[in-house]
């Protein structure tokens, strides 16, 4: 019998010994959560027929017992490695179903699909105009599809004219002849093609006390007839009514709508003997191209194109479980929903019990610290060591016995 017993706990050791050796292989597998041997007691029989005097059969295997303890999260640089600080696992979908992981390390396919290494698609709330539609899952992939241009319709200016100017002495006004004007404000305006061209207003100081007129061209060509701005004794402006200089729409280029810009002057003032120009902001922008990948804590993913310009290709879709001991796990540090685990709760990062997304980042494995791996490794060889002496003490006995009898 002590045979018997003895030899159980020579397998339980060495299942123990497994155990902690698939831990320790994957100290560097992202995402990877180490495991736990759990053992229970052998009785030849239970219940109401166990007496208080009966010696367990020994030992065997009840469980291996998954850790879902945080791993270390780690910078890597790459946008398409992401990283949960908190609770929540990746939501993935293959031809046999959805699979959930802490492992964030994706890349794009040739299709532009987000996958991992086992080709498993990236889960996301599809974008809407109000938001995102979390009542259903997507594929997250990314465009190369250039983003469209936008005509420059508005061009705001903060700036201050000289209240001391007089009349130009040349007349009449030519952007050819700096004599004829006052002061030039130069920008970058956009046709609806995303084409580039020059603008500048012109300002000229009137007779009249306080007024100026304002000439715009573009390319060289005038926009239409000047315009009066005038401004109060204290310097603000006074006209024109709202601050803004409309002129008429301008032919720029073949091809492209012609462009109607507004001058934003609400901003202006006239104070002192000096002109600054605080800043010149068009509304407008050329067409760009994919430059990267942004990824908010929220989970939002959204591609930034050259022009400045970025468009959301939708929000990482997380999932949680009431229960994580009940997941049953699949090979590349994945997990299915199960009876036990209940169905997955699903949600969005940083929303109720969900954690953070970090992008440029991946989860450590969480048996990455060795040093309690390796205590458990001599811990069950001392154990094994333990039940090979009982094996070895029992055949002496056994020995004995016999020799006796002889």
């Amino acid at each position: 019998m002590a045979f018997n017993i003895a030899l159980s706990g020579l397998n339980a050791a060495s299942k123990d010994l497994e155990v902690t050796a698939n831990n320790i292989a994957n100290t560097g597998t992202a995402g990877f959560k180490g495991s736990r041997a759990e053992f229970a007691e052998l009785f030849n029989s239970a219940g109401r027929n166990l007496s208080a005097t009966a010696i367990g059969s020994g030992v065997r295997l009840a469980d291996v017992s998954q850790q879902f303890g945080a791993g270390n999260v780690e910078n890597t640089g790459n946008s398409l490695d992401f990283a949960i600080s908190g609770d929540g696992f990746f939501t993935m979908r293959d031809g046999k179903g959805y699979s959930y992981t802490r492992a964030g390390a994706f890349h794009q396919d040739s299709s532009g699909n987000v996958v991992n290494a086992s080709g498993q698609h990236l889960q996301v709330y599809a974008p809407t105009a109000s938001g995102f539609d979390t009542s259903r899952l997507t594929d997250l992939k990314l465009t190369d599809a250039q983003s469209a241009a936008k005509a420059t319709a508005n061009v705001a200016m903060s700036l201050n004219l000289p209240s001391d100017a007089t009349p130009p002495t040349t007349t009449p006004f030519s952007p050819t002849d700096a004599l004829s004007y006052t002061q030039a404000t130069p920008f970058t305006a956009y046709d609806s093609l995303g084409a580039t061209h020059n603008g500048t207003v012109y300002f000229v100081k009137d007779a009249a006390a306080n007024t100026w007129n304002a000439y715009l061209y573009v390319d060289g060509v005038s926009a239409g007839a000047p315009q009066a701005v005038s401004f109060s004794s204290s310097g603000a402006l006074a006209t024109p009514a709202g601050g803004k200089l409309n002129f008429g729409a301008l032919s720029v280029s073949p091809g492209a709508d012609p462009m109607a810009l507004s001058i934003d002057l609400s901003k202006a003032t006239q104070f002192g003997n000096s002109y600054s120009l605080n800043a010149v902001d068009p509304d407008g922008y050329p067409s760009g191209t994919l430059s990267s990948i942004d990824v908010s804590s929220e989970g939002v993913v959204q591609a930034k194109y050259s022009n400045g310009q970025s468009v959301p290709l939708g929000q990482l879709a997380l999932a949680n479980f009431s229960n994580l001991q009940g997941l049953r796990q699949l090979d590349n540090t994945s997990w299915a929903a199960s009876f036990d685990s209940g169905a997955p709760v699903m949600g969005a990062a940083g929303q109720g019990t969900f954690g953070g997304v970090q992008s440029g980042a991946l989860e450590a494995s969480n048996t990455a610290d060795l040093t309690a791996q390796l205590v458990n490794m001599i811990k069950a060889q001392r154990n094994y060591q333990a039940n090979a002496q009982v094996i070895s003490t029992d055949d002496k006995l056994t020995q004995t016995i016999i020799n006796i009898r002889n």
